[in-house]
């Protein structure tokens, strides 16, 4: 199991922006794919962003030319920028780690917009 660790969540306004951090145990290059997802209560889990080892990304379509998921410098870290933030954004948002159908999660961090 890899561990993850993820920071910068927090209360921003509608229109404005944030960075969530994801820490990684090992080398993210050595796995399959990183992953964020978010969480509202009595929701499922939902796909928000995806980058593989090959630098592939896709998005959840309601959060395309708003988010970017990106790769640090670290090469133990994966970043969720996140633009133009809706009150609809609000979620708890994990960090995964997908490697041979391998699933980790961190414990989460909160994302609130007001409007």
């Amino acid at each position: 199991q890899v561990q993850l660790v993820e920071s910068g969540g927090g209360l921003v306004q509608a229109g404005g922006s944030l960075r969530l951090s994801c820490a990684a145990s090992v080398n993210i290059d050595s796995l399959d794919a990183m992953n964020w997802y978010r969480q509202t209560p009595g929701k499922q889990r939902d796909f928000v962003a995806g980058i593989t080892r090959y630098g592939w990304t896709n998005y959840l379509n309601s959060v395309k030319g708003r988010f970017t998921i990106s790769r640090g410098i670290a090469k133990n870290t994966v970043y969720l920028q996140m633009n133009s933030l809706k009150p609809e954004d609000t979620a708890v948002y994990y960090c995964n780690a997908d490697n041979l159908g391998t699933q980790s999660w961190g414990s989460g961090t909160q994302v609130t917009v007001s409007s």
